[in-house]
């Protein structure tokens, strides 16, 4: 596909904007940094690591990828970037009552003209892949960075949770998407009285020998991701949009992940002897890296690496959990993410973090949201799933 050229009315601007197809290693590595090109010196904004970011956007090393067939593209006018999309399909899965067709990693200036040729030169080669309606954004999929964000452009950055400025979500929605799921992420502030904290449930006779927490095993992380893999699955294989991850992006996420976290901050939860939840909170990367601009180089390095293991973290986010599905809207599984928000209160000794984002919970998930809400964590952030029927389309292949 070449590239497009769209005239822009007076009210944006006198030029026109060019979208491209990404091709060749210098495109990749312009498509990775966008977003601290077009955001930076924002409110809210904190920019990603770009070697962070060319770990999640390649092909050949984001197991993703085997699963779909994409295609990113670029903004230019005037021979500067001024936005970004990738458009994909999957191959064999069918997301649970979602199309297949999907966008993803959207970033662009504050302009109409520029946002509506990003979203039609993905429509068009979804189109011609045979899709009829189109949802998004994720970023690159479901099981890692999803949503466009709406609420909490303010709020403290979180690693592995995309941001965007406040017009975004307009431009969108002015291109013809309307809403199609919310994600909800909620704060809890650990406060001292937190950290004197004795466990109530965990300590209750009836539970106490049944409910047992240990440490993820980071050594044989083979065994661990095979269990995850599993317990995730099955614990979010009826949410809306859901695909399967597989052990090879799961073993992905988790060689990433040991560099960032000691033992404290996984667990998996035992009840009457079997694994039937895991959890991971991941340190917020951001607070160390704020000062990089996104850049390594030869001297940055050495400079993370002494960060990560030396300097304390203030927050923290729970990334990564599964229960279950047959304790799902149950008094146990109730039981099972209460105690986990007392185990996270029992960690805040040890890890002193401040805040801890649980996120992402969807807006339907009466399940999951009431016991968080219960432990006082507040809504923090939201990030909107969109959907749109393609012009010509010969009928919806999703749900109203």
């Amino acid at each position: 596909m070449g590239a497009m050229n769209v005239s822009t009315s007076p009210a944006t601007s006198a030029a026109s904007v060019s979208v491209a197809p990404v091709s060749g290693l210098r495109d990749f590595m312009e498509f990775c940094r966008v977003p601290r090109l077009l955001y930076s010196g924002m409110k809210g904004f904190s920019p990603s690591l770009d070697a962070e970011r060319w770990t999640l956007h390649a092909h050949k090393l984001n197991p993703h990828y085997n699963l779909v067939r994409s295609q990113a593209f670029l903004a230019k006018r005037n021979g500067a970037t001024v936005g970004r999309i990738e458009a994909q399909i999957y191959r064999d899965a069918k997301p649970n009552e979602a199309s297949p067709a999907q966008f993803g990693s959207l970033d662009a200036i504050n302009d109409p003209a520029v946002v509506a040729a990003l979203l039609a030169a993905a429509e068009t080669w979804l189109a011609g892949q045979g899709a009829s309606v189109v949802v998004g954004p994720f970023s690159p999929s479901i099981n890692a960075e999803c949503g466009l964000l709406v609420q909490g452009e303010d709020a403290v950055p979180m690693i592995f949770m995309p941001w965007h400025p406040p017009y975004l979500a307009g431009l969108v929605e002015q291109a013809g998407y309307s809403k199609a799921r919310d994600l909800i992420s909620y704060r809890y502030d650990v406060s001292d009285v937190d950290r004197a904290f004795e466990p109530v449930l965990l300590n209750r006779p009836e539970w106490k020998e049944r409910l047992k927490f240990r440490p993820l095993k980071l050594d044989d992380i083979k065994s661990e991701v095979a269990l995850m893999t599993r317990l995730f699955n099955d614990a979010w294989s009826g949410n809306w949009g859901f695909v399967p991850i597989t052990e090879a992006e799961f073993k992905s996420m988790a060689d990433s992940l040991k560099f960032l976290m000691t033992p404290d901050y996984g667990f998996v939860i035992e009840l009457d002897g079997e694994p039937v939840a895991f959890g991971i909170v991941i340190p917020n990367l951001h607070e160390i890296v704020a000062d990089m601009d996104g850049r390594l180089g030869v001297t940055g390095i050495p400079k993370l690496v002494s960060r990560i293991r030396k300097m304390p973290y203030n927050s923290g986010r729970l990334a990564l959990f599964g229960m279950k599905h047959e304790l799902h809207k149950s008094a146990r599984g109730g039981v099972v993410v209460l105690t986990m928000v007392e185990h996270m209160k029992l960690l805040s000794r040890k890890v002193a973090l401040d805040h801890i984002e649980f996120g992402w919970v969807l807006e339907n998930n009466a399940g999951m949201r009431k016991p968080i809400e219960m432990s006082g964590a507040k809504i923090d952030k939201i990030h909107r799933i969109y959907e749109k029927r393609l012009a010509g389309a010969p009928g919806a292949n999703t749900p109203g």
